[in-house]
């Protein structure tokens, strides 16, 4: 197949063949997230793979998310279109070193951001996304939180939450590689734009931003703010479903370097193939999965 409406025209047949649902993250690229029945956030994604009323999940994103799908419907077949689509903040921590980090800190409670292996949320007490980890974190009676892995995340938890925050030392490179100098530059080429930012963005890049919002939350301002200019502080690839969305306004990357390869390895062949196939599939051993759903529940519960 050639085109790529034909291949998207084999892609639905063969969905409907599979009983299959696809979800899509918002950073993959924007064939994918226009095929897709659901495109989302960490959060908003982990919602409909909990509910998705279909035997196969095909989970266009990276690894850490089809593991949250294969946690969240253990009964269900979870396909990654990719088996290469990692992501290098949840390859930071492993479950041995967060032990050790346990062990340090006994009286602190443990909060894993979603971007993390299913052995590592196993090993904590809740799990949180960039859209509620502020409400997450404020939720637990503990005063001391170890926060893992992302630094700048938990920089602006902290911040946030006035709770005392020991953080992991890792970050998203995506997200880490904008600076101040950025956001210098962006606000004297766009003057007058808003910019938003990922929490996951370094805390000088945090603090000058007019919004900090996860990417469902930056989509929804997109559509609802006043401003017609905007300045985008995550991975690029929302850019294009922002501007499909939103004709009337324009868009402007923080950094052009703000590109996660990871997010760009599915294409619709890749996920025709998928589909074909059921493979590659993810699975998570009980031993492991039933721990890790315990930390996924309590999140789900608060937000």
């Amino acid at each position: 197949m050639s085109s790529n409406k034909s291949l998207k025209t084999r892609i639905r047949e063969v969905k409907e063949e599979r009983n299959a649902v696809i979800l899509a993250h918002n950073y993959q690229p924007l064939e994918i997230q226009e095929i897709a029945d659901y495109a989302g956030d960490s959060l908003e994604l982990s919602r409909k793979a909990a509910g998705a009323d279909a035997d196969v999940i095909v989970f266009c994103g990276v690894h850490f998310m089809a593991e949250v799908a294969a946690i969240l419907a253990p009964e269900k077949l979870v396909v990654l279109p990719h088996p290469g689509a990692g992501c290098p903040l949840a390859d930071n921590i492993t479950a041995a070193s967060l032990r050790r980090m346990k062990d340090k800190y006994p009286q602190a409670a443990v909060a894993c951001y979603i971007n993390s292996s299913a052995e590592v949320k196993a090993e904590s007490h809740v799990c949180v996304t960039s859209s509620n980890a502020v409400a997450v974190v404020a939720s637990l009676d503990e005063n001391e939180i170890i926060f893992v892995p992302d630094q700048n995340l938990a920089d602006y938890v902290a911040r946030q939450t006035g709770k005392t925050i020991i953080p992991w030392s890792g970050y998203c490179p995506s997200h880490h590689v904008a600076t101040s100098d950025d956001v210098s530059t962006a606000r004297e080429t766009y003057p007058g734009a808003a910019l938003v930012v990922h929490p996951e963005c370094r805390p000088e890049v945090v603090q000058k931003a007019d919004r900090v919002l996860s990417t469902g939350k930056i989509l929804n301002f997109s559509r609802h703010s006043g401003y017609s200019h905007i300045i985008v502080g995550t991975e690029t690839g929302i850019i294009p479903r922002l501007q499909v969305e939103n004709p009337e306004k324009e868009f402007y990357a923080l950094s052009k370097e703000m590109i996660c390869p990871d997010m760009k390895l599915i294409d619709l062949e890749k996920l025709l193939k998928a589909l074909e196939t059921l493979e590659p599939r993810v699975t998570v051993p009980e031993s492991i999965a039933a721990p890790a759903r315990q930390s996924l529940d309590r999140m789900l519960a608060v937000v």
